[in-house]
């Protein structure tokens, strides 16, 4: 039978799901219907025939009759979630450890790089699923039949110490939404900050990009907000600000353009130096410059729009440091204010956070830091922490959650909307049973899914607020490398584990991200930089701030410098040479590159960090500049995932545009600073010498 066929033969009807909430429109399930659904089985309608039949998601199994449950493994576990552990396993529960469980062998079979892989779809506890309808059922089901971004399958390799539950407050949606709010006040009081003082737009994506690099140095207790910096101004906002100002200088195109942009900064620079408090040496030099370019604009009326970016370059080289020179008090006042509001912040929402713990009679005690923990390991008793090695494991809170409120969910086509006081979060279906799953693996403290709903919710709030709700706004910051690269990498390379990611963007199911304490329930395995592996072989494609890539440099050396294991990182960083950024020169000099190869730019693609809401054609996008892939390695790390020439080609074949790709999202996917705003005249050179201080039998360099 065809898919054509299929067909739900009950009407739709309105589904609202929650922790502690029912239905009224929905009719309850008898038990061997629930059963049945989560086995995959849907009752559809066969228009050929003109009756009802059965049909398993899960194995594409159509059955005339109503199935018998226990009759095939694949039915009464289709995702061997509740296999028993196989004798003469390799690795101990010792070894697992932290509420991991061991998994059945046909889970760890690997697809070829180039196979379609049905969605690993996760299913929700009877508790959940008394509340949908049949027909919400089966276009759950079919809704999800098209091609995962993910593959939750592969084991790690990755090898830590044992170590604590983290001290972080649980969430809860009452203080996420608090957040939230006052996440939005900040940015706008940082657009008019700088439309008020400066007399411009806020430079897109800084503010971003600087909520990346305060929690590079932020020493705060808030998740998001950064209010205990070293230094308070911050390089990465100021950097931005003084880059655009006295004008944006954007991408041009044509000699209009680029005529009408250099009058326009000629004009903004004198109007600047005449209202600021600048040396007499000063004003006078910018006097002299813009006259000059203005008398050139009204007698030469054929130059080509090189010639006026030429002239454009030249008045930014004359006037731009007298500029900034009386610019730079004020852009560090703006920096100031607005790391201070947030400090303000951050100490309102402890509060409130601590006062809503303290109502559910929960204790954050003494600094959990100088104590030592007792915390569950596979739901079994408490055990002392130890110094052992073990396989990775996700983020422990040591602190229980409270209870938690109310979260609508309903269905919009291939869309899940959840809803709390109003607001009202959205992800597709797939990412919606992607979310369900990675919760089922790592969650250990709500084994009824009685809190799913609301932290997901949660974890989609916390991520629009610090990415922005701006059209394409922060998605390529949240870029993830295409199907086909972490494939090749977890074949030819041993890859799995993700340094930079998310639950939302995550390939594999063990990965590190930025919010320990809503990441964790879904996989996490809490923030890079405060993650120590011994062994394993990690990707990492970090978001494109400097501050933050070059924090990744010193981290990586430290991790390589100490362990003797193998240890190896595939790292993806832009190429930015104008001027180069410090992480990308660091790593070129490092004694642990083993490898190095450049994508050129146009030519290789990026998942959309909206890939959980976009739609599936605007999923995959070109990026504007080179990409850099280098190979840092100790020695036994080379020796066990060694570059070759054979795995290199299959890491090059393997990042072929898929030829639906669109164009770059923002200017996230660019750079940031200088190179965000500097009008395009750049020809990626491909003469550096790549050459490492190390010895090593593979292939030094590759550019394609």
């Amino acid at each position: 039978m065809t898919s054509e066929n299929h067909g739900t033969v009950t009407a739709d009807s309105a589904v609202v799901m929650s922790p502690t909430g029912s239905t009224s429109e929905v009719a309850p399930f008898s038990p061997s219907t629930n059963e049945l659904i989560q086995a995959g089985w849907s009752k559809c309608w066969s228009k050929r025939e003109n009756r009802p039949y059965y049909f398993n998601r899960f194995t594409n199994q159509s059955l005339w009759e109503m199935p018998v449950l226990g009759q095939h493994d694949v039915i009464s576990d289709p995702l061997g979630l509740n296999a028993a552990p196989v004798s003469g396993e390799a690795i101990s529960d010792a070894g697992l450890g932290n509420g991991q469980r061991k998994r059945h062998p046909s889970e760890d079979t690997q697809a070829g790089p180039n196979s379609f892989k049905r969605p690993k779809v996760g299913f929700l506890p009877n508790s959940l699923f008394d509340r949908f309808s049949s027909a919400d059922m089966t276009c759950l089901n079919w809704s999800l039949c098209f091609r995962v971004y993910w593959d939750l399958d592969v084991q790690t390799n990755a090898v830590i110490r044992e170590r604590a539950p983290a001290d972080h407050l649980p969430p809860h949606p009452e203080i996420e939404l608090q957040r939230a709010q006052l996440t939005t006040k900040l940015r706008q009081h940082y657009h008019e900050l700088c439309s008020q003082r400066e007399g411009i737009e806020p430079p897109r994506e800084s503010f971003n990009r600087w909520l990346l690099e305060r929690k590079v140095v932020d020493k705060g207790l808030d998740p998001l907000l950064p209010s205990e910096c070293d230094p308070v101004i911050s390089p990465s906002m100021f950097r931005e600000i003084m880059n655009d100002i006295p004008i944006r200088l954007s991408r041009i195109k044509y000699k209009e353009e680029a005529r009408k942009l250099l009058f326009k900064y000629a004009e903004a620079a004198k109007k600047m130096i005449d209202s600021r408090n600048a040396t007499p040496d000063s004003r006078k030099v910018v006097k002299w410059n813009v006259e000059d370019t203005m008398n050139w604009l009204r007698r030469d009326h054929s130059a080509s729009k090189e010639d006026y970016m030429d002239r454009l370059e030249h008045l930014r080289k004359q006037c731009g440091p007298h500029v900034a020179s009386v610019a730079k008090d004020s852009v560090e006042g703006i920096c100031s204010k607005i790391y201070h509001i947030s400090a303000e912040y951050v100490r309102r929402m402890r509060q409130a956070h601590l006062t809503l713990l303290k109502e559910c009679n929960i204790s954050v005690g003494q600094n959990l830091s100088d104590l030592f923990f007792l915390f569950k390991v596979d739901g079994t008793e408490s055990t002392e922490v130890q110094d052992r090695l073990v396989y990775c494991y996700p983020v422990r809170l040591s602190i229980p959650s409270p209870p938690q409120p109310r979260v609508e969910l309903h269905f919009e086509n291939d869309v899940a909307c959840l809803r709390y006081k109003g607001e009202m979060v959205k992800v597709n279906r797939g990412h919606f049973s992607k979310l369900e799953l990675l919760y089922r693996y790592s969650c250990i403290d709500d084994p009824r899914f009685e809190k799913f709903l609301s932290r997901v919710w949660c974890l989609i709030k916390r991520y629009q607020m610090m990415f922005g709700s701006g059209v394409n706004e922060g998605s390529g910051l949240q870029g993830a490398l295409p199907v086909p690269i972490f494939e090749a990498l977890n074949k030819q390379f041993g890859v799995t584990f993700e340094c930079f990611a998310s639950p939302l963007n995550c390939y594999f199911k063990q990965f590190c991200s930025a919010f320990p304490d809503i990441d964790g329930f879904f996989g996490s395995r809490g923030p890079f930089l405060r993650f120590s592996p011994v062994s394993g072989s990690f990707e990492a494609n970090p978001p494109f701030c400097e501050e933050l890539m070059d924090a990744m440099v010193t981290h990586f050396e430290d991790l390589l410098e100490r362990s003797s294991e193998p240890l190896s990182f595939i790292i993806f960083v832009p190429e930015w040479r104008d001027p180069p950024t410090p992480a990308l020169t660091r790593m070129e000099a490092s004694r642990f590159r083993r490898h190095q190869m450049i994508m050129p730019p146009f030519e290789h693609e990026y998942r959309s960090g909206s890939q959980h809401i976009c739609k599936r054609e605007e999923i995959y996008y070109k990026s504007v500049h080179g990409t850099a892939v280098i190979f840092l390695q100790n020695n036994a790390g080379f020796s066990k995932w060694e570059p070759t020439t054979e795995r290199i080609q299959e890491l090059l074949a393997a990042y072929k545009p898929s030829g639906r790709s669109l164009p770059s999202p923002g200017p996230s996917s660019t750079s940031t600073g200088d190179k965000d705003s500097k009008p395009v005249q750049e020809h990626l050179a491909r003469s550096q010498d790549n050459s490492s201080p190390v010895d090593k039998t593979a292939p030094d360099t590759t550019n394609i």
